[in-house]
């Protein structure tokens, strides 16, 4: 880390280090701060995230399919995330209105409960991690970090949330 006595770091070696630290945040925070939180509970919350944010574009519902494309697996992967969450009761099956044949997913009243209860435990896990940090750069960092991730799935087509 470095300290006040330090030159800063140009600004290529300060971007350069960002890949590194994104993996080095996943492997830690998987590790310590999430530990908590069981493997499959992880998983589970990234599937009902992908319902609660719903459609990325006019015309889209959320599908199996489309659980699959937004997390980058299989069908038969996405699958069997979906069927675990409808058997945990966090989702249900619901038949489209744009198209009977198919079917949609959709939150239960214990699945939006989980999702709050996941993301009050990622807002202590946050506020743990930083809590030494000044009021200022927490809610700096905290803006930056959504404005990066809204700035990726706009770029994937989609909606930001800010």
């Amino acid at each position: 880390m470095e300290t006040s006595t330090q030159s800063p770091l140009r600004a290529a070696e300060l971007l350069d280090a960002v890949g590194p630290a994104f993996s080095r945040l996943r492997r830690t925070a998987a590790l310590s701060v999430e530990k908590q939180v069981s493997r499959k509970d992880m998983t589970r919350t990234l599937v009902l995230n992908i319902v609660q944010d719903g459609p990325e574009h006019e015309g889209q519902e959320i599908t199996v399919g489309v659980v699959g494309e937004r997390l980058a697996v299989d069908p038969s992967v996405a699958s069997r995330m979906v069927s675990d969450c409808i058997s945990a009761g966090y989702l249900v099956r619901a038949a489209s209105q744009r198209d009977g044949r198919r079917t949609i997913l959709q939150l239960t009243e214990e699945g939006h409960e989980t999702l709050a209860r996941f993301r009050s435990h990622q807002r202590a896990a946050f506020e743990r991690i930083t809590e030494d940090w000044p009021v200022e750069e927490r809610l700096e960092f905290a803006r930056l970090l959504i404005k990066y991730v809204d700035s990726i799935s706009e770029l994937q087509g989609g909606t930001g949330t800010v």
